[in-house]
């Protein structure tokens, strides 16, 4: 391989994590407007049919489960009440076909009565994505409230692995 041509497939290999990283932040960034506005549809589309979404609180097996918590209480009454699921920049890895993206996430509800909003959970989040077909998917999320406890800092320290 000629010097030119080994600094042109570099150039090609970099340019494709740089996209992929981009499309995979614009995935999961997209989370927090689909969710608040009750597009159950689009939410289950960004995981895979067999997508593990595992909370602290509970785990939802499968895009269509996940797509009816959407749908459901208690998530109904937080968006006609007013809430906001905020997602932070992440931290991306990208090997391939696969990526991982570990970061902290927030949801907001309104005050009843009030114009204004406090924080109701603040948690650390780890996506484990596949790309089918050109496009990346959530396989896994795994969600740990914030609360002091060793899972959620374990899993924040998995961040870039």
């Amino acid at each position: 391989m000629t010097d030119i041509t080994a600094l042109v497939h570099s150039l090609l290999e970099r340019v494709q994590i740089l996209e992929d990283e981009i499309a995979i932040q614009k995935l999961v960034t997209a989370y927090g407007p689909a969710v608040d506005a009750g597009e159950a549809d689009k939410v289950g589309a960004m995981w895979t049919e067999d997508a593990v979404y595992d909370i602290d609180i509970r785990t939802l097996n499968g895009r269509a489960e996940i797509a009816e918590m959407v749908r459901t209480t208690p998530h109904q009454d937080y968006i006609n009440t007013g809430c906001g699921h905020i997602l932070a920049p992440l931290n991306i890895v990208v090997d391939g076909d696969k990526a991982t993206a570990t970061g902290h996430s927030q949801l907001l509800r309104r005050n009843e009565g009030e114009d204004s909003f406090r924080v109701w959970r603040v948690a650390a989040n780890r996506f484990d994505l596949v790309k089918i077909s050109g496009e990346w998917k959530i396989k896994q999320r795994t969600t740990r409230l914030l609360d002091g406890s060793s899972p959620a800092r374990d899993l924040l320290a998995r961040a870039g692995k």
